[in-house]
């Protein structure tokens, strides 16, 4: 399950989501208790290898690769802690080539209450761009206080999710048998200060014993055979943003399959002018502490 660390389209920089994966995604559903009832998260390592799957649009790309390395750990009791690594290289033809580097460590509580984040990304040459710091709910609103890129305390609206909890909704709405989910996601993109809205689309679930088409290490895996997973797009807005001709068009979008232990494959990323896809590479199961 990763987070929505998406690839650094070059003319945005560095923009994180939120999940995921889809992220890329991370989650229970609201009410830990009853989401860790259901099923507790997989602590694992998954590696994605990242390429072109679609150019279109006047800022199309002649190329990309790249890859993400993903790491979950923690449980209900302790929280979970992700760490999160996307080295990408685009070519926009002429010989503009961009590299992009960028990493992340956070840890969000069962409850959905505390978020900490560190996040930095470099673009070629250029110095890191570093944000660091900590949202806390609190009644009916979240408080955000950063130490990076410069000290600032401000406030969100109170439905605000973070991203494990944005994945423990989906996978909550998934078992009741929800198509579309809408929440307020905050996960301390751009410079500490983005909320998205997301729009989660939720398809009919897969059974663990349907025939894949093209498995992975995750499908292969003898934990994760009898898992049901479901196909999830989830769509990014700018909270702020305003609709053109009647539809708001989304700054980015994730498709994946989630697994109902919070495990992500198949991940397509769809910048609008480009698509990448994200293929999992290696998956390993690690060690877990049961919650006491």
């Amino acid at each position: 399950m990763m987070r929505s660390l998406p690839m650094l389209p070059r003319e945005t920089g560095s923009r994180l989501r939120t999940f995921a994966v889809a992220a890329l995604v991370i989650g229970i559903a609201s009410g830990t208790a009853k989401a860790a009832a259901s099923g507790a998260f997989l602590p694992h390592q998954a590696l994605y290898e990242l390429s072109l799957l679609k150019s279109r649009g006047s800022n199309a790309i002649n190329s990309a690769r790249g890859r993400i390395l993903y790491s979950f750990t923690g449980n209900a009791c302790e929280g979970y802690t992700s760490e999160f690594r996307q080295v990408s290289e685009m070519n926009s033809g002429e010989g503009k080539m961009t590299l992009s580097d960028l990493r992340s460590t956070s840890w969000e509580d069962a409850a959905g209450k505390t978020y900490r984040f560190e996040i930095d990304s470099r673009m070629n040459d250029a110095e890191s761009s570093p944000v660091d710091g900590i949202a806390e709910r609190t009644g009916d609103q979240i408080t955000v206080k950063l130490k990076q890129p410069q000290t600032k305390t401000f406030t969100l609206d109170g439905s605000t999710v973070f991203p494990t909890e944005q994945i423990q909704r989906i996978i909550a709405a998934a078992r009741e048998g929800k198509s579309v989910l809408e929440l307020s996601v905050y996960d301390g993109s751009d410079n500490g200060e983005k909320v998205f809205n997301t729009l989660s689309v939720i398809g009919q679930p897969i059974p663990g014993d349907r025939t894949i088409a093209s498995p992975d290490p995750s499908t292969e895996n003898d934990a994760m055979k009898s898992m049901t997973r479901w196909p999830v797009t989830v769509s990014y807005y700018e909270h702020d943003g305003k609709a053109s001709d009647g539809e708001q068009t989304p700054v980015y979008s994730m498709s994946f399959e989630l697994f109902e232990n919070g495990v992500s494959r198949a991940l397509v990323l769809d910048y609008n002018d480009f698509v990448i896809s994200g293929a999992l590479g290696k998956f390993d199961v690690k060690d877990s502490k049961p919650c006491k």
